[in-house]
């Protein structure tokens, strides 16, 4: 009896080491799941040895914290990590397309905006002056008011023109991506 439960014992005990390498990535919630399935295709895989404390952790900053690892023996290493970089280039390029979308429309209307200003404050100095000056003042502030309402209108107009633009390229990487992760995913089995 003492003999089967070393044998036993031995048998629980050669369970084969593996050495995994590690990655935490930093993500918009919105993307993880995006993200942890791309990663799979290169090998990566949720670590499981934090899943109690969630390996796909959400925080309040719509921000998402995703620990993964892989084996660090696996096959076609090399080639997995170069499709990776690929992957994690096209990831960069499509964060990069999507703020493009808001930030020309942004500058074009904060300087409008600016413009609008700098007219209320030619026209506050008008009717402040000594003998107020009545019709200036509202000859500038009505260029003034523009500069305060059209921002909006201009803001949505280019923003809507960018996202026509941009569309067809963050669908031409999201193409690419999906073409790196098959290869990844071949390269696996």
């Amino acid at each position: 009896m003492a003999k089967s439960k070393l044998v036993q014992t031995n048998e629980v005990r050669q369970k084969q080491f593996v050495g995994y390498e590690y990655k935490e990535l930093t993500a918009e919630s919105s993307q993880a799941s995006f993200l942890i399935d791309g990663y799979e295709n290169f090998g990566w895989e949720l670590d499981e040895n934090l899943l109690e404390r969630s390996s796909a952790k959400y925080t309040a900053g719509k921000k998402a914290v995703i620990r993964l690892k892989r084996n660090r023996k696996i096959v076609n290493k090399a080639e997995l990590t170069r499709l990776q970089r690929n992957f994690e280039a096209c990831v960069e390029d499509i964060k990069t397309l999507e703020k493009s979308k808001t930030s020309q429309a942004t500058a074009y209307a904060l300087i409008l905006a600016v413009i609008g200003t700098v007219f209320m404050g030619g026209s506050t100095f008008a009717v402040t002056a000594q003998p107020p000056h009545i019709a200036l003042c509202i000859v500038l502030a009505v260029p003034g008011f523009l500069g305060w309402i059209f921002p909006y209108f201009l803001y949505r107009r280019i923003l809507r023109k960018r996202t026509e633009e941009v569309a067809p390229l963050i669908e031409e990487k999201y193409e690419e991506i999906y073409e790196l992760c098959e290869k990844g995913n071949r390269l696996l089995v």
